[in-house]
């Protein structure tokens, strides 16, 4: 009875959070963030749902847009909510919402609500919040929340509305200072304020009681003091919550205890009820795969994941960091291989939409590989080197462990097998490991069509790229390509002009770009990677792997004209088993080439 008491003592004693936990420990599971800045179509509730099968085969959690109504009749990407419990969005209905909730939960995987409280939107004006109440479909519960609309006192005092053009709360405000950082665009939510905290409870409450939602990923988290969230995760106990806590520096810190700033200053002000995205981490795995392999090896000192993998989500490129913001760097030649390096790494990763859209078989093969080994987000690393050649990671699993090396690195591989293998990566696992799973993964193919009009003259190095709707109207697409040596497109970013070579019959313009012989260094044969933008250089197309004749959209590869035109396409998914030839029109041979030409040999072109 002595133990029963002094633990219960000890339970009583605990202050509230004590007993949160923000992020599990040993978690093995990967979470997508299904959207990109724009992905009214690819992000669409309805879409996503017809995806459940194969995405909840790899992916456990699924973070998505702010899903509460912004604004009527455009397209809008949430960031500025008007309305908490009207969940009608430019991704879809409310329905439509539930039922991919829904259908996600059957199959093991949870939907990650994005959690916009730092700020809101007035409905036609500045101030002028929406009182809202609705009865929940499934809880049978009443949400309601209300706001002061004579002294705006859920308004931060210091809010830019203060001195603004909305006449009728033009200095009026009589909220308290903002606890952190001002958000110029929408209203500052007084945090200290009884009834916003209230709102906010009511809301979280909806979100995951409701909706059926998993857990958070919070907006900007630097525009309010963490002990806000360490009370709002208290009182609606997500499973998963994670803050953007945007760390650009590793000076950035409070205390100037951690060298890795306010990442890990923000996890333990919240009581540890929130993991963060290991912005630190983001911007390592941005100089290390630039090609300073080393910089690596300080992932123990400089990141969250170094010292609290726990509490780390990990990512290379999120909706506000990858493409359309970033301009060419040399870590897009190594998108696949920094996303196999998070998926060896312990912490939770979080793959980007337009990574997964790119690299999906490779992405598949290394999720596989993370599983089978059973590497969570509190795994040990045994081995973090660099060497002139590359970089060696070994991760300790439950079942087995994961050796990783980078660029090309000499690394006795003994006691492993190659689980998966990308441009400057190789991932292997222990032996003795199942890799049927991980073979049986077929390359993805698209059913995109390919316009007749687009056409390969004899000896021409040329790319098509089919301009993403979401674009818009452009005067301009440009080409940029380059290998490892130098650059075929004059070396001056955004590159060369492309000539418009027709419309889809879906609408979309497509475009060609075809060398014109130049190089910026002594030798060239054909680039290695290519990427398209509209005018003098944004928006711009994912990073991609150049071959020549590939017809690209904005994250895809949906083909290729070459292939298409001598038969490969179709020969490549027959491809015989006992090392049958082929003429270009489809005739197998019975015993292989018996004059000089042109062949199909392993669903490759082969000049005998």
């Amino acid at each position: 009875m002595k133990h029963v008491y002094s633990l219960l003592l000890s339970l009583i004693l605990l202050p509230l959070g004590a007993l949160a936990q923000g992020w599990p420990a040993n978690y093995g599971g990967v979470m997508l963030q299904a959207f990109c800045w724009d992905s009214y179509s690819d992000t669409q509730w309805t879409n996503l749902t017809t995806q459940a099968d194969t995405l909840s085969k790899y992916f456990k959690l699924i973070w998505v847009p702010q899903s509460g109504w912004c604004k009527a009749s455009t397209n809008n990407m949430g960031y500025y909510p008007i309305y908490w419990f009207n969940q009608k969005s430019a991704f879809g209905t409310e329905a439509d919402l539930r039922t991919m909730i829904k259908t996600y939960k059957a199959k093991g995987t949870g939907i990650i609500a994005d959690v916009v409280i730092n700020h809101k939107n007035g409905m036609s004006k500045w101030c002028d919040f929406a009182d809202e109440t609705v009865t929940g479909q499934n809880t049978g519960k009443k949400y309601s929340v209300s706001w002061d609309h004579t002294n705006y006192t859920q308004i931060c005092s210091d809010d830019e509305a203060q001195t603004g053009t909305d006449s009728e709360a033009k200095g009026k405000i009589k909220g308290a200072k903002d606890t952190g950082l001002n958000d110029g665009g929408c209203r500052d939510l007084d945090h200290t304020n009884a009834t916003t905290q209230q709102n906010v409870k009511t809301y979280e409450d909806f979100l995951l009681n409701e909706m059926g939602y998993t857990g958070f990923r919070y907006d900007f988290v630097k525009g309010y003091d963490p002990a806000y969230v360490k009370m709002y995760n208290e009182a609606a106990k997500p499973q998963f919550s994670v803050g953007e806590y945007w760390q650009g520096s590793v000076t950035d810190s409070k205390s100037g205890d951690h060298p890795f700033g306010g990442v890990k200053d923000w996890v333990d002000a919240t009581g540890k009820t929130s993991a963060t995205f290991d912005f630190p981490m983001k911007y390592l795995i941005k100089s290390a795969f630039s090609g300073e392999w080393g910089k690596l090896a300080a992932y123990t000192t400089a990141t969250l994941t170094g010292v609290e993998p726990q509490y780390a989500v990990t990512f290379v490129d999120n909706h506000d960091t990858g493409e359309p913001h970033d301009n060419p760097d040399p870590q897009r030649a190594n998108i696949a291989a920094a996303n196999a390096y998070i998926l060896a790494m312990p912490g939770t990763p979080c793959i980007w939409l337009s990574h997964w859209q790119s690299y999906k078989t490779l992405i598949k093969k290394c999720i596989l590989a993370r599983q089978l080994a059973g590497v969570t987000n509190t795994s040990k690393v045994i081995t973090s080197e660099a060497n002139t050649n590359g970089y060696v990671l070994c991760v300790e699993g439950s079942k087995g462990s994961v050796l990783l090396l980078l660029g090309k690195p000499n690394y006795n591989t003994k006691d492993y097998q190659l689980a998966c293998e990308g441009e400057n990566f190789k991932y292997y696992v222990s032996d003795g490991l199942d890799l049927t799973a991980i073979k049986n993964i077929p390359e993805e193919k698209s059913s995109h069509e390919i316009p007749s009009f687009c056409k390969v003259n004899k000896g021409e190095v040329c790319a098509f790229f089919e301009v993403p709707v979401s674009w818009g109207t452009v005067s301009k697409i440009n080409c940029w390509a380059w290998d490892a040596k130098g650059n075929y497109t004059g070396g001056n970013w955004p590159g060369v002009a492309c000539t418009l070579v027709g419309t889809h019959s879906n609408g979309s313009k497509v475009y060609k770009w075809t060398w014109d012989g130049s190089y910026t260094d002594t030798k060239a044969s054909t680039p290695t990677h290519i990427i398209f933008s509209a005018n003098t250089g944004k928006p711009q197309q994912n990073d991609m792997e150049f071959k020549n004749g590939n017809y690209y959209g904005l994250s895809t590869v949906y083909g290729n004209v070459i292939d298409i035109a001598t038969g490969i396409k179709s020969l490549k998914a027959n491809a015989s088993s006992d090392n049958a030839w082929f003429t270009l029109s489809g005739m197998r041979l019975s015993k292989g080439p018996v004059q000089k030409g042109v062949y199909i040999h392993n669903g490759q072109k082969v000049v005998k």
